[in-house]
């Protein structure tokens, strides 16, 4: 199932969590959370984006592990989600919860991949970023079952400034 959604990422972060999740994901922006831009908890984790206005999310609820397709995209993490509930929300972490976007999941962990595209030219736009699909900063999130394991980074983007 492939969903398409847009998102305000306010506070440069959007969320996905198992439903009826109460975790704080303030103390999980420690370490190479932020580096990684993905802040995990047991049953939720906060995306780090470069725009702190609106991005456009793809979500594709998958049986198996997705292809390894990084050269499309300029960042990918991967973290784990306790989802025993079976129901993954995923919505901007100011969004009214009983309003956001709900996805059937297997009732288990889960992986999750983020890949993130188009960095630089929301970067580059600024408060402007999410006015335009050319300058709005894209995640494709990408949702599977698997065994719990660390976060890791198989491609990293950095800012470099001019």
């Amino acid at each position: 199932m492939i969903s398409e959604l847009t998102l305000f990422a306010d506070y440069h972060q959007i969320h996905l969590f198992d439903e009826g999740s109460s975790t704080d994901l303030a103390d999980a922006w420690a370490g190479r959370a932020v580096d990684d831009q993905l802040a995990v908890a047991e049953d939720a984790m906060a995306v780090g984006t470069v725009a702190n206005l609106d991005v456009s999310v793809t979500v594709e609820i998958r049986d198996q592990p997705p292809a390894d397709d990084f050269a499309y995209f300029d960042h990918v993490v991967e973290g784990s989600l306790r989802a025993l509930s079976g129901r993954l929300v995923i919505m901007g972490c100011t969004d009214y919860e009983p309003d956001a976007a709900r996805f059937s999941v297997a009732p288990a962990w889960v992986r999750v991949r983020v890949s993130k595209s188009n960095m630089a030219a929301a970067g580059d736009a600024d408060i402007d970023s999410g006015d335009d699909r050319a300058t709005m900063e894209r995640l494709k999130i990408q949702v599977w079952p698997a065994a719990p394991s660390p976060v890791v980074v198989p491609k990293r983007w950095t800012r470099h400034d001019s």
